[in-house]
């Protein structure tokens, strides 16, 4: 039988300031870890929903954050992904209210941004995933409705960081944006859940996924998750195995389909099943969190909030044992806080930082989403 082990042992310690308040509402927008153990931000949403250019570095020897070379142009719901050869692609996302086709890429041995080839369609709310040959495959995301809104993509583009360029990767199945893509074994990529726009308030999640056979520029549907899901953490556990955890409640209070409790489920995705299983539901429900791996398989679970309307972010923090099965309680935040950035550092600590601490009702003024600049890191001194 498998056996549990402990939960990891740590406290949170306050770490120094971002040098700009900012939030990550996507899926791909999160931090990068550098060669040498810096950690790179860049983009995001301020609290006025707005579009930022700013990028920040932190120094794990010292845990403070510096000014980094800002992006050329402002991005939210963008992506950013760490490449091959240590530099980092930013892609699409929104500038303002409009979508953009542009990438650019970070050298951290300059320190600066440049430009790179365009997208054929602008989108936001993608995924973006690097690949065994080091390209990265970009699918689904938003883009404008010529009669007005939005719709989600099919289409996938895929990137060659050799050349700078850009062609397509084929088309999946269903429509998607808002949703999670984790590389498995033979470069297969697992694209879960999203949403699919409609106009309606509350778009509806998607229970449907797909793989992503790079090697034809291939989609083909899998084993769909046993709850739909939108604002939920994927986290690769192995070559052939992804856990899923929480999500924003289908519907809204007082309609048929409402289950607050949905909030709390978790699920493994099993490659070579091509299916997905129940697993132990997490103590208390959440969306907009973070979760990262850390060693000994155990996933760190992180913040976040029952949905991103008048709410206060969650402090609390849990661990969970992939062989036991169970969670357990990690030491809270000093800071509520979702939608923020959250990565396991060179030295095993864990480094969350920036997010929105309140909003609407909950927040001093309803009118204002109130931003934090604060960072915190778990574990013990390096």
């Amino acid at each position: 039988m498998p056996t549990s082990t402990a939960a990891p042992a740590g406290t949170w310690k306050t770490a120094g300031d971002l040098p700009t308040p900012a939030a990550w509402y996507g899926q791909h927008d999160g931090p990068v870890l550098l060669d040498g153990g810096a950690v790179l931000v860049a983009g995001g949403a301020d609290a006025a929903s707005g579009s930022l250019a700013d990028a920040a570095l932190f120094d794990p020897d010292h845990d403070v954050w510096n000014h980094a070379d800002p992006m050329a142009t402002p991005r939210r719901l963008h992506s950013l992904t760490r490449l091959a050869d240590g530099r980092v692609l930013a892609v699409g996302g929104l500038n303002g209210t409009t979508g953009l086709p542009t990438a650019e890429v970070y050298n951290p041995v300059n320190g600066h941004w440049s430009g790179t080839g365009q997208l054929t369609t602008a989108r936001w709310g993608h995924s973006a995933t690097l690949l065994d040959d080091g390209s990265v495959v970009v699918s689904g995301g938003s883009a404008a409705r010529p009669s007005g809104g939005t719709i989600a993509l099919r289409s996938a583009e895929r990137f060659d960081p050799g050349k700078g360029t850009w062609r397509s990767a084929g088309v999946m199945n269903d429509a998607r944006t808002a949703h999670t893509a984790v590389q498995l074994h033979n470069g297969t990529v697992l694209v879960v859940g999203g949403v699919a726009p409609v106009g309606a308030p509350d778009d509806p999640a998607l229970a449907f996924c797909e793989l992503y056979d790079q090697a034809h520029d291939k989609w083909t549907p899998t084993g769909s998750l046993i709850t739909g899901r939108r604002h939920h953490r994927a986290t690769r556990l192995s070559d052939t195995k992804v856990l899923v955890t929480g999500g924003t409640a289908p519907g809204s209070p007082g309609t048929a389909p409402y289950d607050p409790f949905s909030q709390r489920t978790v699920e493994v995705f099993d490659l070579d099943a091509g299916k997905w299983s129940a697993k132990a539901a997490m103590p208390s429900g959440r969306a907009l969190h973070r979760a990262v791996l850390l060693p000994g398989d155990q996933v760190l679970v992180a913040g976040g909030a029952a949905s991103d309307r008048d709410e206060s972010g969650f402090r609390s923090v849990l661990a969970y044992d992939v062989a036991g099965n169970t969670w357990a309680p990690l030491p809270g935040m000093a800071a509520g806080r979702w939608s923020f950035a959250a990565i396991v550092l060179d030295d095993g600590r864990v480094l969350v930082a920036g997010g929105v601490a309140r909003s609407g009702l909950a927040a001093a003024d309803p009118a204002a989403t109130e931003l934090t600049r604060t960072s915190e890191v778990f574990g013990g001194t390096p």
